[in-house]
């Protein structure tokens, strides 16, 4: 028979053994849980508590009306909207396959776009014809939500750059077929659209020759300013903080400053303004976004070419190039993909720029925002900020990818 010390001892057993149990548990517990999943988890249910799923406006410019998904759609169809993107959250929550996770948050993008689309049909009636209805904080904060699903599994999956750029193009592909298909014609922003869809065409076309525009004349003019910074020292000294130095000009005082020599250029020398160079309008929003562009694409031939090995060197040296080939032949393909890095800096930087444009008359998508600013009209306004944002990003992409290509390629 155990004694009273050995009662103790098996209770002591006892209770680590729990202890264990309810560790292990806790453990397992907490492996199951995706960290971005549980901040997905969090903005779903923060979208469905805290936010209206559509604004209802009256009219174009009067103040909204926040409405949740409740007051929406009928009774049957919010609970199914709900379950859904409770079960989302869920799913979110709790690790699984990368593949899957990919699938799922594609598929909620897509049913949270039909889903918004069809708001308008429930809302606006015969009793207010003039009414507007658009996205507010409970559709934002859920696209932001399973954008973040998808992005996640694609950094898990690391899929080459070919997978990238099919991804993005299906994008633009569903996007394409969204608006072909007049699901989202009732929204507000498509309203916008199709009161200014000449003029659209027209202003995107403007944003895109200023940032390609300025984006071209930097590489050509910055990746020999590079090399020759590489090669004297003293240049360098002077030509990189000078451009520091404009890169922290903030980008309305750089356009206002572009007003009057140029303005004066176009007074007093007829060639000049026989070109459509003016104080204001296209040239001193092209030469602003050629100055801010500067920087990084001369930096990132610096830093390109400074990380070449010296023995790459001695051995084109060995092999008896001259200091051209060796340059053209071995130097810049190796900097390559660094300057490809600068180039993407800068033509992100310059598609955002490039809408502050509009305030000197240079034109792009910043005319809608500036307008919509002007008129209260938030739908205007994101009618110039969506397109932005969606090129930003599909470049981004892009220059990703060719500087992983160009990357694998060599390796």
């Amino acid at each position: 028979m155990a004694g009273p010390g050995g009662n103790v001892q098996t209770h002591k057993s006892q209770a680590l053994a729990f202890a264990g149990r309810r560790t292990t548990g806790g453990t397992l517990l907490v492996d199951k849980v995706d960290r971005v999943g549980a901040l997905i988890a969090i903005l779903i249910a923060a979208a469905l508590a805290f936010e209206p799923f559509v604004t209802f406006r009256a009219n174009r410019i009067v103040s909204g009306k926040g409405l949740s998904l409740l007051d929406t759609f009928s009774v049957g169809e919010a609970r199914v909207a709900v379950a859904v993107l409770a079960a989302a959250a869920l799913f979110a929550l709790l690790r699984s396959r990368a593949a899957l996770r990919l699938v799922v948050g594609i598929a909620l993008l897509a049913g949270l776009a039909l889903l918004v689309g069809y708001a308008p049909a429930h809302l606006v009636t015969d009793e207010h014809p003039l009414a507007r209805v658009s996205p507010s904080g409970g559709f934002w904060i859920l696209t932001f939500a399973f954008s973040m699903l998808v992005t996640d599994a694609l950094a898990k999956l690391s899929p080459g750059p070919a997978p990238r750029l099919a991804v993005l193009a299906l994008a633009w592909l569903a996007l394409a077929a969204l608006f072909g298909s007049g699901r989202w014609d009732g929204l507000s922003v498509m309203q916008e659209y199709a009161v200014h869809a000449d003029n659209f065409w027209q202003e995107a076309a403007r944003h895109i020759e200023l940032v390609v525009g300025s984006v071209a004349a930097a590489v050509a003019f910055g990746v020999p300013l590079g090399i020759a910074c590489v090669k004297l020292p003293a240049l360098r000294a002077v030509a990189l903080p000078v451009l520091n130095i404009v890169q922290t000009i903030p980008s309305i005082a750089m356009y206002g400053l572009m007003m009057v020599p140029l303005g004066l250029l176009a007074a007093h020398v007829p060639l000049a303004a026989a070109l459509g160079i003016r104080g204001i309008g296209v040239a001193p929003a092209l030469i602003a976004l050629f100055l801010y562009s500067l920087l990084p694409v001369t930096a990132s031939v610096v830093v390109g070419l400074g990380q070449i090995p010296p023995q790459t060197a001695e051995a084109a040296v060995a092999m008896g190039m001259t200091p051209g080939q060796r340059l053209r032949s071995v130097e810049l393909p190796l900097a390559l993909p660094v300057v490809l890095t600068g180039v993407r800096i800068v033509l992100v930087q310059n598609i955002g720029l490039a809408t502050v444009a509009a305030l000197i008359g240079g034109g792009g998508f910043g005319t809608f925002v500036f307008q919509g600013i002007g008129q209260s009209a938030i739908d205007l306004v994101l009618l110039g900020a969506a397109p932005t944002i969606g090129l930003a990003l599909s470049a981004a992409v892009v220059f990703d990818a060719a500087t992983e290509f160009i990357k694998g390629h060599r390796a």
